[in-house]
C-alpha cells in the first residue's frame, strides 16, 4: 500500500491526476512499483484529455495522483455506463455484479407495473 497525500493506495482504486506531461487522466490501479527511490503506481489510463493514452498502462508518481470516492449508483444509465466500463477494462466480476444489479432494478420497475 502506498499513501498520497490524501488516502491510502491499493491495486484497484480508481484515481485521478496527471501523467509526466500535465495530461489529466482517470484510471485504475493495475500495480504498485516499490522498487523505484520514489513511490509509483502503474495505471491504466480509462479516460484523458491525451487520446493516445486511453487503455495503456502508464507509471505515475504516487504524489501525483488522487483516490477517487467510491459511488453510488442510483439509475439505470449510471449502471450502463459502468457496465461498458467494465467491458472496456475486461472486468469480468465486476461486469456480473453490474449486470445483476441492473437486472435486479429492471425486475423492481416490472413489479410495480
Amino acid at each position: 500500500m502506498l499513501m498520497d497525500n490524501h488516502a491510502i493506495l491499493k491495486t484497484g482504486d480508481w484515481i485521478k491526476g496527471k501523467a509526466r506531461d500535465g495530461e489529466l487522466i482517470i484510471g485504475y490501479i493495475e500495480s504498485l512499483s516499490l522498487d523505484i527511490p520514489e513511490e509509483a503506481v502503474k495505471v491504466t489510463v480509462v479516460t484523458s484529455d491525451n487520446d493516445e493514452m486511453i487503455g495503456k498502462t502508464i507509471p505515475i508518481l504516487s504524489k501525483r495522483v488522487n483516490k477517487l470516492p467510491i459511488s453510488k449508483v442510483t439509475n439505470k444509465e449510471q449502471i450502463q455506463f459502468l457496465i461498458d466500463l467494465a467491458l472496456l477494462t475486461g472486468d469480468k466480476d465486476w461486469f456480473i455484479e453490474l449486470s445483476t444489479e441492473l437486472n435486479s432494478m429492471k425486475q423492481l420497475v416490472t413489479g410495480v407495473y
